[in-house]
């Protein structure tokens, strides 16, 4: 029979009673502590590493890394199978429609130079009375103005002695011819007569001419010997810059303006840029702020061969009819050229992007590889834009999204 030694203090209990031993140990453990904080630390760790750089590192050897949005391959973009952009992009053909050139040009109303006129007084003197106002009406010949006038006192003058040297020249010449007739009186007596009446006559009918230019009347006598100054044409007084009690000493110097506005230019500043989209004849369409909604046609009547040097503009007239004077010279004006039609890109405004000062659009020029493009638009119609150079038609043209590929 074995026999078992047990030091003091030793555990007597049977093996089978280690079954009910109690569920928490505390009994110290160095090694079990050790492992416990050091798992703690390495989910801390591990913890860190992910807010810092990301959940990618999470099975760094498995899964592959997410592909780049775009590829620059020198001037072009090139777009990966994966990238998420190629859900985003949107890319049509170039189509051409009919379209013609349309420049848009700030414009005045002005008085036709061929239908104003200067009115000039016909000779010095006082004014007696102004019979118009500033934006009076008149017909051609009425009566302006009246003025007592020196120079039209010498004509009246010189009129009158060359009619009486005129009677009395006449009288003599048939006095020689009936003496000639019965013998008592010379050859020479009868020319020397006729060419004193053929003078007085040319006196007189000097004189007679120069009261028709100072327009006053040959038979008038008394108060109706006052020089007169009368329209020149039917019009409207534009301009007044004379008074009654005024002395005139510069006949020279006009006393008001008469502008004949039943019709009226538009004159139209076309830029530089634009000149080659304008020419005579073309149809145009003028607006003006009095009368809202209203649109004027007209044609162009010419376009003049200088350019202003301030403005560095053209100005470009157009005539329109103003029976009624509803066009008011000096009024502003905006006025639109439409030129032939012709075959051009039409694209979506939303395919269009600002680079620094041009404007430029994307073009496929392989699948999902695109190039900046340079273009010039021509008009801004809501949605659609038609461009004059850049873009030939057929072309694939990214329509939307594009801003995704501007840098």
């Amino acid at each position: 029979m074995e026999t078992h030694d047990h030091s003091p203090g030793e555990n007597t209990q049977p093996a089978g009673a280690n079954q009910h031993a109690p569920l928490h140990d505390h009994t110290p453990n160095p090694r079990g502590r050790a492992f416990f904080w050091g798992g703690i630390g390495a989910g801390l760790v591990l913890v860190a590493l992910l807010l810092t750089h990301g959940f990618g590192l999470w099975g760094r050897g498995g899964a592959a890394e997410e592909a780049p949005a775009v590829v620059h391959q020198g001037e072009r973009i090139f777009v990966p199978e994966k990238s998420p952009l190629r859900q985003r992009l949107t890319v049509a053909p170039a189509p051409a429609e009919a379209s013609s050139a349309v420049v848009k040009a700030p414009g005045i109303v002005e008085a036709d130079p061929a239908r104003t006129v200067n009115v000039l007084p016909p000779g010095a003197g006082r004014v007696r009375e102004v019979k118009v106002a500033l934006g009076d009406r008149v017909q051609r010949g009425q009566v302006l103005a009246t003025i007592d006038s020196p120079d039209l006192a010498q004509a009246y003058s010189d009129y009158d002695k060359a009619g009486a040297a005129a009677l009395l020249a006449a009288k003599n010449l048939r006095y020689q011819e009936e003496q000639l007739r019965i013998g008592a009186a010379a050859q020479r007596d009868l020319e020397s007569a006729r060419n004193d009446n053929q003078q007085a006559v040319a006196e007189y009918e000097r004189a007679r001419v120069h009261l028709r230019a100072m327009g006053a009347a040959e038979d008038a006598q008394g108060e109706g010997r006052l020089l007169m100054v009368r329209a020149p044409a039917a019009g409207s007084i534009i301009a007044l810059s004379v008074a009654p009690g005024a002395t005139i000493n510069d006949d020279t110097q006009p006393i008001m303006t008469l502008a004949d506005l039943s019709v009226v230019w538009v004159t139209a500043l076309i830029a530089e840029r634009d000149l080659g989209s304008v020419a005579r004849n073309q149809d145009a369409e003028i607006a003006v702020d009095a009368y809202p909604g209203k649109t004027l046609h007209g044609k162009v009547l010419f376009v003049a061969d200088v350019i202003e040097p301030d403005s560095r503009r053209d100005k470009t007239r157009i005539a329109l009819p103003n029976p009624d004077a509803y066009l008011k010279p000096n009024m502003f004006a905006t006025v639109t050229l439409r030129g032939a039609l012709l075959e051009r890109v039409v694209l979506p405004s939303s395919a269009l992007l600002m680079n620094n000062d041009r404007t430029s659009v994307f073009v496929a020029t392989a699948p999902w590889t695109f190039e900046r493009r340079t273009v010039q638009p021509l008009l801004d119609e809501g949605t659609q834009v038609v461009i004059e150079s850049g873009v030939t038609p057929g072309e694939q043209v990214v329509i939307k999204g594009g801003i995704l590929l501007n840098d």
